[in-house]
């Protein structure tokens, strides 16, 4: 109880700070658009030039610190579905999931894009040195609360699958900062330093290479981090990390080191990304490795009585590397990508009790559950075609394939450590109405079978779903 309100103390700080930064920016005038692709193997805020962009009647600028978010909400029809949840970024399992159950009909956030607020800056120290920073959170825009996955899992504790609304693990567990908050040195010559809470070089890749830009509705990449977390969702993001990025000529260059114990990760990270842009086309391949990532679960009813308020963790050291690329035609985008994950029994394994993201406990700990190596290949591919200057149409195709780590080589759904596949397959329609406020609509669907099946009541959902997102 003292924790959850602890949380909650610092939820409502962080929200009068961020009041507070608003509005000093909005003194200023009005902001750049920010609807802009990221660059790939750069944070989202980090400055491209020392000097500060001059002041224009679209940016929310002032004395160089600009304020910038999203708002995105919309109406889905799940035909397996669950109950819309206040607190997991997705809302709704927009992604076939265990507890998919019934037909469903709900206001849906966050589509396209997380709900988020944020601050970032940049003050220029010599001719050629600036100094950068950036703070952001996410939020559910059908609630308030900030994101935070890790609660989602906790309000399901104890419930049967036909009696849960959607929950998720996430590296956004209702911190007061868990989008971005870290400072640094920006260098046209040497590069961007930063410290802080970053996003990993995978997910600062996957934001460039995945077809639907992340988006939770419509790419299962998007919707979950396990994969631009190498194999855990909560290592999307690393709170006590040093990133290191430059680019020469057509070439860049990226290293990012987490340091151990930090308060929402207590292991290490290593990752690097070499990557290049010729003309139309632009790829990267990345490595990382991760010890001792965290993916937390609901616990199960027996477990609930025994360690109210608590939640499951399964502690694995995670090896990944990542190959994508994207080719620009005429008003054509060509994307595809292939990502390796290979999940071991963890080196140092982690003691039950110990505190994981957004301070939650961890009552139910293993250690051992990757004996035999699990591995993920996830493939991806897609196309974006710009009909007119104003819409946006994709169709994009996503796979996962498992091996069979039990044991035995099994490969049906008598365990989810058998061999299985999941297939996810999306179309969207995005009309920018002005610079800052756009509607779309698509479709999603997927499946699962044989390991990656196990336990689950439906195998697979169809869910068309329409929104609007306003962006400044």
């Amino acid at each position: 109880m003292t924790r959850r309100a602890t949380n909650t103390s610092k939820t409502l700080a962080g929200l009068g700070v961020l009041a507070l930064m608003a509005t000093s920016a909005l003194a200023g005038p009005a902001s750049a658009d920010t609807a802009a692709e990221p660059a790939a193997g750069a944070p989202a805020a980090a400055a491209p030039a020392v000097e500060p962009s001059k002041a224009n009647d679209s940016a929310l600028t002032w004395n160089g610190i600009t304020l910038y978010g999203t708002v995105d909400i919309g109406v889905a029809y799940l035909s397996h579905g669950a109950p819309l949840t206040q607190y997991y970024g997705p809302g709704l399992p927009f992604v076939i999931q265990k507890n998919s159950n019934k037909a469903t009909t709900s206001i849906s956030p966050n589509g396209l894009s997380q709900s988020k607020i944020g601050v970032s800056g940049v003050e220029p120290l010599t001719s050629d040195i600036a100094a950068v920073f950036k703070l952001e959170t996410g939020f559910q825009p059908t609630s308030g609360n900030l994101a935070n996955g890790p609660k989602s899992l906790l309000i399901d504790n104890g419930r049967p699958l036909d009696q849960q609304i959607t929950n998720g693990d996430s590296s956004r567990a209702g911190q007061l900062f868990q989008g971005a908050a870290y400072l640094g040195l920006a260098s046209k010559t040497w590069g961007t330093l930063t410290y802080g809470l970053q996003t990993s070089l995978l997910l600062d890749n996957f934001a460039k290479y995945d077809p639907q830009y992340q988006s939770q509705a419509f790419s299962v990449i998007g919707y979950s981090g396990f994969a631009s977390g190498g194999g855990a969702t909560e290592t999307a993001r690393f709170d006590n990390s040093v990133k290191y990025l430059v680019s020469k000529g057509w070439a860049r260059f990226a290293y990012l080191h987490n340091f151990e114990g930090g308060d929402n990760f207590p292991g290490q990270a290593d990752q690097v990304d070499v990557g290049g842009d010729y003309k139309g086309f632009s790829a990267d391949l990345t490595y990382s490795h991760v010890a001792d990532a965290v993916s937390e679960s609901s616990l199960t009813a027996a477990q609930n009585l025994a360690h109210p308020g608590t939640l499951a963790a399964t502690v694995s050291d995670n090896t990944a590397y990542a190959i994508e690329a994207r080719y620009v035609l005429g008003k054509a985008k060509i994307y595809g990508g292939f990502e390796n994950i290979e999940m071991a029994n963890p080196n140092h394994p982690l003691p039950v009790g110990f505190q994981g993201i957004g301070g939650y406990v961890l009552s139910v700990v293993n250690n051992t559950a990757y004996a035999i190596h699990r591995v993920e290949k996830v493939s991806w591919t897609g196309l974006r075609y710009s009909l007119t200057g104003k819409l946006d149409l994709t169709g994009a195709y996503y796979r996962y394939d498992q091996n069979s780590y039990k044991g035995n080589g099994c490969s049906d759904a008598s365990a989810s450590s058998c061999s299985g596949q999941l297939w996810d397959a999306s179309a969207v329609a995005d009309y920018r109405l002005s610079k800052r406020f756009d509607v779309y609509g698509g479709v999603n669907h997927s499946a699962v079978a044989n390991g990656l099946a196990s336990g689950f009541l439906q195998k697979s959902s169809t869910d068309p779903v329409v929104g609007v997102r306003f962006t400044f």
